[in-house]
């Protein structure tokens, strides 16, 4: 099992990036994948879940109207569109996998956000 996070960077506030995470090793639409994020000295927090089919989607309030979590099944991906960044949005980006019903918990290894001009 695998999850690998791509897509982080350095970007100036107001900037936008797209994070992608590429599962492989388990049957990638059973599983519901969200976007967690931690920042230096914070906990780890959930930014945005979306179910294994992509009919319904969550984030926290924090992210609303600025993120879009989306996933392609075809592919083994999911992605996090970030727009309108502020420096408050750096941190450390992981996914996760899960299906509860199974006991399945995935995370990936994360990838670095910074939001500085």
């Amino acid at each position: 099992v695998q999850l690998v996070e791509s897509g982080g960077g350095l970007v100036q506030p107001g900037g936008s990036l797209r994070l992608s995470c590429a599962a492989s090793g388990f049957t990638f639409s059973s599983y519901a994948m969200s976007w967690y994020r931690q920042a230096p000295g914070k906990e780890r927090e959930l930014v945005a879940a979306i179910t294994g089919a992509g009919s319904s989607t969550d984030y926290a309030d924090s992210v609303k109207g600025r993120f879009t979590i989306s996933r392609d099944n075809a592919k083994n991906t999911a992605y996090l569109q970030m727009n309108s960044l502020t420096p408050e949005d750096t941190a450390v980006y992981y996914c996760r996998a899960r299906r509860p019903a199974f006991g399945r918990d995935y995370w990936g290894q994360g990838t670095q956000v910074t939001v500085s001009s």
